[in-house]
């Protein structure tokens, strides 16, 4: 295509603004043109005729390249972003209800333009270069988990961190790695069943010696769902869920019998509150409470001491000084956020995005379901935030990435391969 239909791909390709759009047109005119020229060849006609026959079927070349910019525009999913911009700005609210310093606040708007910054850098980044580097990020999330294993900074209830001034890093931070990684693992069919297995029985291992029982339950449901999610046949679906499965159960008779005496006490504080009312039980009993006064719109006169009021237990404080009524919305806000996510994977094409839409949707619910319900008692408490409420660079930052993610994939929705044919 050095002649006409050089200068046909030129001028189709100049009514188009966005550069990934050109190239994604480039390449799929080349190989209509290349396949519409071959037909005329073997028709018998030569090489310069066949090549002028092939560009004379795509028809007017500004109406094809204003057609094609119009399809694919990058969107930006303007729903997504205002759900995020509620969040964020509801996150405020706890700093401001429980009158923290001033400092207190500006930290907050601090993490909030890092969020926003990340969220906005991820979803202009092309997703689909990150496609083939799964051994890398399955390499840098397994390098971060081993550091905190042996080489932690400081030691809280049994878990480590690396601390650098006011940043934090905890096992949490190596989910991005991991699931870039499955994502790319459950994309290549040269990754066998096996290779998988290892890599889970492996990765979960580390999850499980830092140790961080919530963030390895989180991983373990983020890789389930993606593997149901992929295109393996349900038959090696089950294989693959089905190994795992059995080796953790296994090795979970050895770990509770093995279990520090502070883990089986707060098992048991969950299982029984009333019987360790004074000790491990104590917070559920107090959570009971702070939620049974709550009523519909909040109490009035009066500062209630709530632990963890602006982190971990944010939804029962804001819940106690707000009513139920707020609580509704704020549980509303973000459900929408994981209803929308399930709404664009229904309409993406690509496998590689898809599973990336399934990962972080996976993600986020499972970090929102379980700290409500382990507000109300449902499920042991734990260290797992409300994304986007709670307070924490750490959290936030990772819960942006999600979405950042998701904004990434949806704008790049209409530049898949044989959107053409």
């Amino acid at each position: 295509m050095k002649n006409k239909g050089d200068h046909f791909l030129k001028e189709v390709t100049n009514h188009i603004k966005s550069k990934e759009a050109r190239n994604f047109v480039t390449t799929e005119l080349t190989f209509h043109l290349k396949k519409a020229k071959g037909f005329w060849q073997e028709k018998g006609l030569s090489d310069d005729t066949a090549e002028e026959k092939a560009v004379e079927q795509m028809g007017s070349p500004v109406k094809l390249g204003q057609e094609l910019n119009r399809l694919h525009k990058p969107k930006v999913d303007w729903m997504l972003i205002a759900l995020l911009a509620a969040a964020m700005g509801l996150g405020f609210l706890p700093i401001i209800t429980l009158d923290y310093t001033e400092a207190f606040l500006v930290q907050k708007i601090i993490i909030v333009l890092f969020g926003v910054v990340a969220a906005v850098g991820i979803m202009l980044f092309d997703y689909r270069k990150i496609e083939r580097f799964g051994w890398v990020f399955y390499i840098l999330g397994s390098f971060l988990l081993l550091t905190l294993r042996y080489f932690p900074t400081t030691m809280i209830h049994g878990q480590s961190y690396i601390a650098f001034g006011i940043i934090t890093i905890e096992s949490l931070m190596a989910l991005p790695f991991f699931f870039l990684a499955w994502a790319s693992f459950l994309n290549n069919p040269k990754v066998r069943i096996w290779q998988m297995v290892l890599l889970f029985i492996f990765s979960f291992y580390l999850f499980f010696s830092i140790p961080n029982l919530s963030i390895a339950l989180i991983y373990t449901v983020m890789v389930f769902v993606m593997l149901w999610w992929s295109q393996f046949s349900k038959k090696k679906v089950m294989l693959m869920t089905a190994v795992p499965f059995v080796l953790t159960a296994s090795g979970g008779v050895p770990f509770f019998l093995a279990a520090d005496a502070y883990q089986m006490h707060r098992l048991m504080g969950y299982l029984s509150p009333e019987k360790y009312a004074d000790a491990a039980g104590f917070m559920y009993l107090r959570l009971e409470e702070i939620f049974s006064s709550a009523g519909w719109f909040g109490t009035t006169g009066g500062f209630e001491f709530i632990p963890y009021a602006h982190t971990d237990y944010v939804f029962a404080s804001m819940t106690f000084y707000y009513g139920y009524a707020f609580a509704f919305i704020l549980v509303l806000i973000l459900s929408l956020f994981a209803i929308r996510m399930i709404m664009i994977s229904r309409h993406m094409n690509s496998s590689f995005g898809k599973l990336l839409l399934t990962g972080s949707m996976t993600l986020f619910i499972v970090q929102f379901v379980y700290n409500i319900a382990m507000m109300l008692g449902l499920l042991p408490l734990t260290s797992i935030s409300l994304p986007f409420i709670s307070y924490g660079l750490m959290p936030t930052l990772f819960n942006a990435f999600l979405i950042g993610i998701v904004l990434s994939v949806y704008r790049r929705k209409s530049l898949v391969s044989g959107s053409f044919a």
